[in-house]
């Protein structure tokens, strides 16, 4: 009795059983007159129907083989139900809470919302804060819409900041034998940033 293995090109040896003890699972298993590949309840059939053909046959001892693999994939089958049916369960019974659940909240729900109704309507109206005949809500607001949606486009662009211009160093008094040399020399030219 083995599980049939998956020949996939990406099983990159992940050796997992598939899926627990499934019903539909398919097993592949070697009996005395060879393999048998099905689902637990094929794989039954298929050794009793052989156990059938062994007591035609007057084959006691084969009987006895076929009957012992049906059996044992009976009791596979059996766990197989067991699980679902415990795993069936479990959901019915998460399903009931949730249900219990909703239904809490909305009986909730329906309370407050009944409590705010009678909230409403014990608070006297304060005629101030009543809707007044003949006054518009908003009429600066209202003067100042032109139905129209703000978009950036439409806001004028910040200003730029403008930077203060450089200021030129004043050359320092020189000593007075240096000062008529310095005049029959050109002044230099600034030099030009390259940054």
């Amino acid at each position: 009795m083995r599980p049939s293995k998956s020949r996939s090109r990406n099983n990159k040896n992940r050796n997992r059983q598939p899926g627990g003890n499934n019903q539909n699972r398919v097993f592949d298993s070697s009996g005395p007159e060879g393999k048998v590949r099905g689902t637990p309840q094929q794989i039954i059939d298929k050794y009793n129907q052989l156990a059938r053909d062994a007591v035609l046959a007057n084959d006691r001892v084969a009987v006895e083989n076929f009957q012992q693999h049906a059996e044992h994939y009976t009791r596979i089958l059996a766990e197989a139900q067991r699980e679902a049916e415990a795993k069936r369960e479990q959901q019915e019974e998460l399903n009931r809470e949730r249900q219990q659940k909703r239904e809490a909240e909305r009986l909730e729900r329906q309370q407050r919302a009944e409590r705010q109704q009678e909230q409403q309507k014990t608070v006297p109206m304060d005629p101030a804060s009543a809707p007044q005949p003949g006054m518009d809500a908003d009429p600066v607001a209202e003067a100042t819409d032109h139905g129209l949606v703000d978009t950036p486009e439409s806001k004028p662009a910040p200003r730029k900041r403008v930077r203060k211009p450089r200021v030129k160093k004043e050359p320092q008094a020189k000593p007075a034998a240096e000062q008529p040399a310095a005049q029959a020399e050109p002044s230099p030219q600034p030099e030009a940033d390259t940054a």
